[in-house]
């Protein structure tokens, strides 16, 4: 994913929330709607969220320094974290207060016109800053299904946006029903539940997005496929016999550290050696562009025979 298309996404459902985040107060506090309340929060906690990811986003691109060496890409993966807390705390928990709360008052609604249109404005509102957020995903994801890309994408804004989003979206959904039943059946316990729904929905996408940018936190490797195009580029040089052993990290959204061991023949001069490294290298970052800090360490390797299983066995020098 490129940087500027997470901006553009985030930007998008930034102005998206905002807007109606805005009507939303307008329309629960004329019509007394837990669940239409319930979404003006939860729109308050997304357009916050969209303002901390493009933080995140600004903050990631300063240089590296002597405190942070390999620079604050990672900056936007604790950023996406927060976000998570807050959709789970602001958004959800507040949803789910206030539906039980209005199970217990049964207070009846005032003008449920007016909520009811509010929330199909914002449902075609919200349908267009999912488009723009799936449009920008699917220019990043390729034949990846939307659930893998979710799961395994290492650039946190665009997952986070395209939940959201469809949270929001299915939100706004249970809002109208919970509304629109509550009018046809003259009971308000339909609002109340669908604001019950609305909290068990941000909790569940909460949780989701906490998980994930927890791993990438802690810190993740390459993904299977950029695994494959890594040892491919060492293992097609001349004069690399075999990697003794290979680790990646995400430094940040957009940096992999790439750090290996490598057996190079016996008779292999210091100058080739270094020849041969900085080849590796140009390599490794044409299969994997991503792959920006690179640490090649050469060793020499003896083979012995092992008489009781016929094996050959690698022994380091090290």
């Amino acid at each position: 994913m490129s940087t500027e298309g997470g901006t553009r996404a985030v930007v998008a459902a930034l102005l998206a929330n905002t807007g109606i985040a805005i009507t939303k107060f307008v329309a629960a506090g004329i019509s007394g709607s837990a669940s239409m309340l319930a979404e003006a929060v939860h729109s308050v906690a997304d357009a916050g969220n969209q303002v901390l990811l493009l933080v995140g986003g600004r903050r990631a691109r300063r240089a590296a320094d002597a405190t942070h060496p390999f620079g604050y890409g990672r900056e936007r993966y604790v950023y996406a974290f927060v976000v998570a807390i807050i959709l789970f705390s602001v958004g959800g928990m507040f949803s789910l207060y206030d539906g039980f709360l209005k199970l217990q008052e049964h207070d009846g609604l005032e003008l449920p016109w007016i909520p009811l249109a509010v929330l199909a404005v914002a449902i075609v509102l919200e349908s267009l800053s999912l488009r723009t957020a799936l449009r920008e995903a699917k220019k990043s994801r390729g034949t990846v299904s939307l659930v893998s890309f979710i799961r395994r994408a290492k650039q946190p804004e665009l997952p986070v946006i395209v939940l959201e989003d469809l949270a929001a979206l299915t939100g706004l959904v249970f809002a109208f029903l919970g509304i629109g039943l509550s009018l046809l059946t003259g009971n308000v316990v339909w609002d109340a539940v669908a604001t019950i729904a609305i909290g068990v929905l941000l909790v569940t996408v909460a949780v989701l997005l906490g998980i994930e940018t927890k791993s990438l936190l802690v810190g993740e490797g390459a993904n299977p496929d950029d695994d494959r195009r890594i040892r491919a580029a060492f293992e097609g040089h001349r004069n690399v016999e075999a990697i003794i052993h290979m680790k990646t990290l995400y430094l940040g959204p957009d940096e992999l550290m790439v750090a290996a061991k490598v057996a190079v023949p016996k008779t292999t001069k210091a100058t080739e050696i270094a020849k041969a490294i900085n080849e590796i290298e140009v390599a490794v970052r044409e299969a994997v562009p991503v792959a920006r800090v690179i640490y090649i360490e050469p060793d020499i390797y003896v083979a012995s025979s092992n008489t009781s299983t016929d094996a050959i066995v690698i022994q380091s020098h090290d």
